[in-house]
């Protein structure tokens, strides 16, 4: 297989991006990042890599899976402020599945610290 023109070595993609290799092998293992391979089997990335990388880094400090980010990438496009409106009904999704756990997180606290207040310790 040739190598595409401008691609870059896993190496040279961490250093351009801060994320270390194991993450971007694993982002491929997930099928978020592809690769090619060179004749001696080294991994290269396509010169679109280092934004598809900061997308993921993106949707996951958003708190997104990465099955679902797997399901969204296809359809995220343009520059790293872009995103796409077909993800508005999935993020609006992923939002109120959070805003759930939130409250039940919040139910959760308070059951708690009426325990404690009832050992006569001081709720935080």
């Amino acid at each position: 297989m040739e190598t595409v023109t401008g691609a870059m070595k896993i190496g040279e993609l961490s250093t351009r991006t801060g994320v270390n290799v194991r993450l971007l092998r694993y982002y491929e293992e997930q099928g978020l990042l592809a690769s090619e391979r060179t004749p001696g089997g080294h991994r290269v990335y396509g010169t679109d890599a280092p934004q598809v990388v900061r997308r993921i880094r993106q949707l996951l400090a958003a708190g997104l899976s990465t099955r679902i980010i797997g399901e969204i990438l296809t359809c995220v496009c343009g520059s790293d402020e872009e995103i796409e409106p077909c993800l508005g009904p999935l993020l609006l999704d992923q939002l109120r599945d959070l805003d759930q756990q939130m409250d039940r997180l919040a139910l959760t606290r308070a059951s708690l610290a009426d325990l404690v207040a009832t050992t006569g310790g001081e709720p935080a």
